[in-house]
């Protein structure tokens, strides 16, 4: 009875690269919201959203912000709980962010709501990447180690 046990004790266990991604995505997420909100402030937040709703083209990015937000959290969720779809969920959302960014930034997409300075192209692409860092380790956790893929497969 007890092998039984310990037996099923074990298939219910997440990984722990699973659940430090899975912390990881929630915990960047939500703070990196109360950092800009802290840094905006009030007022400012609320221009935001205003010169956000000021076309058409910044209010479908500005909804699909949000919408990319809510789906990379439940995506979290769901992975930790050992949902193969949510971890490529997560990598198929960074992905369409990636895209976007690089697009935006090189100025092949207007409005430019989430892009990044710089000089010359080079530069763009090299602190474009450099965002997405956390993200990418985020992405290893999920993909790298045996006991990553063995929790998914097993799903």
């Amino acid at each position: 009875m007890s092998e039984i046990l310990k037996n099923s004790a074990l298939m219910t266990l997440t990984p722990v690269p699973v659940t430090v991604a899975g912390i990881a995505i929630v915990a960047t997420r939500c703070i990196s919201v109360l950092m800009l909100a802290n840094e905006l402030g009030y007022e400012e937040l609320a221009n935001f959203v205003h010169r956000s709703a000021q076309a058409w083209d910044s209010t479908l990015i500005f909804i699909a912000s949000q919408l990319i937000f809510l789906f990379e959290l439940r995506c979290a969720f769901t992975l930790m709980r050992g949902s193969n779809r949510g971890r490529w969920g997560y990598a198929l959302a960074q992905a369409v962010v990636l895209f976007y960014m690089l697009l935006a930034s090189t100025g092949w997409i207007y409005p430019e709501i989430f892009s990044i300075s710089g000089e010359t192209n080079a530069q763009i692409i090299h602190h474009t990447l450099l965002q997405k860092v956390p993200d990418a380790l985020v992405l290893l956790l999920l993909f790298v180690p045996a006991s990553s893929r063995a929790f998914f497969r097993a799903r």
